[in-house]
């Protein structure tokens, strides 16, 4: 059974990933106590001869995009320092890397789906930093997958959907950005292509496909269509709102000025992953289903209790 370690388990991803990834082999699912990446490379390096893993999958991150901006020195530790150590570790190893990147590595202009091989042009520190991580990994490894996601959301740790659902329940008027378009990305759905992908390198490392891949659910949408589609499902599941779904407010972005500057186009396109793997893009939206059937329960019952 190979050994597989996983960092930051207690994030969104991670979380998901320990749940996917059990049937695959030994499970060491770490958080920031026993593996912080934002520590020097002489302690990376120290932990993971302690773990002596197969595989690495590193989901592990600095995700604070406006936070990032006033302290870049950090997001660099963690999303492009760290990863470079892990690489490394990995090729002396014969070790597999699964890391994940976003959509932030490009400019955020035009309207077609990015492809992997278009070139990065990050307009944030988040974005630079993980631009440099991919190329940490690409540099240090060939055994290596780089999974560029978009707009992250779970049942699992706090993101955009749980927000939208507690202003549902508390304000009876919403304000949403609606010019900067992408599909949002089950943690679930990202978490169970990651197993099926490492099932696949199990079964012949020699043969694997190697690389870059974006992975990112079929459709698209902006932060204000998602809003909107999240509270409608949530209504009819038996939610109590306090405003009315259809009457969001749709805003340009520079109405809702942020320290960050986000992508306008966070739009993938998963051509490679589907010719390389096989593997089909479920709509957007069934992933927001799923998540709400999940929190829909605890919240109806948390209001009761209320």
């Amino acid at each position: 059974m190979p050994r597989i370690l996983i960092t930051g388990s207690n994030g969104q991803v991670g979380h998901e990933l320990v749940r996917s990834l059990a049937p695959l082999g030994e499970l060491i699912a770490t958080d920031r106590r026993q593996l912080d990446l934002g520590q020097s490379p002489a302690v990376i390096e120290e932990a993971l001869e302690r773990f002596r893993p197969d595989i690495i999958v590193n989901p592990a991150a600095y995700t604070a995009v406006d936070r990032a901006e006033g302290d870049e020195a950090a997001a660099m530790a963690v999303n492009a320092a760290a990863p470079g150590v892990l690489a490394r570790w990995a090729a002396g190893h014969r070790a597999l890397l699964v890391h994940y990147s976003t959509d932030y590595v490009f400019d955020g202009g035009g309207q077609r789906p990015w492809r992997e091989d278009d070139a990065t042009a990050p307009q944030s520190a988040y974005g630079r930093s993980k631009r440099d991580g991919e190329e940490a990994v690409r540099r240090e490894t060939p055994s290596h997958l780089i999974l560029r996601t978009s707009w992250v959301f779970g049942a699992h740790g706090g993101n955009f959907l749980k927000t939208m659902l507690k202003l549902g329940q508390e304000r009876t008027a919403l304000k949403v950005v609606d010019d900067q378009i992408g599909a949002p990305a089950s943690a679930a759905w990202i978490a169970d292509v990651t197993a099926e992908l490492i099932r696949r390198y199990l079964a012949s490392p020699a043969g694997f496909a190697y690389g870059t891949y974006h992975l990112a659910p079929g459709g698209e949408t902006s932060w204000h269509g998602y809003a909107a589609y999240l509270l409608k499902r949530a209504a009819a599941l038996g939610l109590p709102l306090a405003l009315d779904p259809e009457r969001i407010e749709g805003i340009p972005s520079s109405e809702y000025p942020l320290p960050a500057k986000r992508p306008a186009n966070s739009r993938l396109c998963c051509d490679k992953l589907r010719q390389t793997f096989g593997i089909e893009q479920p709509a957007w939206q069934a992933g927001v289903d799923q998540v709400l059937a999940q929190l829909l329960p605890a919240e109806n019952n948390h209001a009761t209790r209320r």
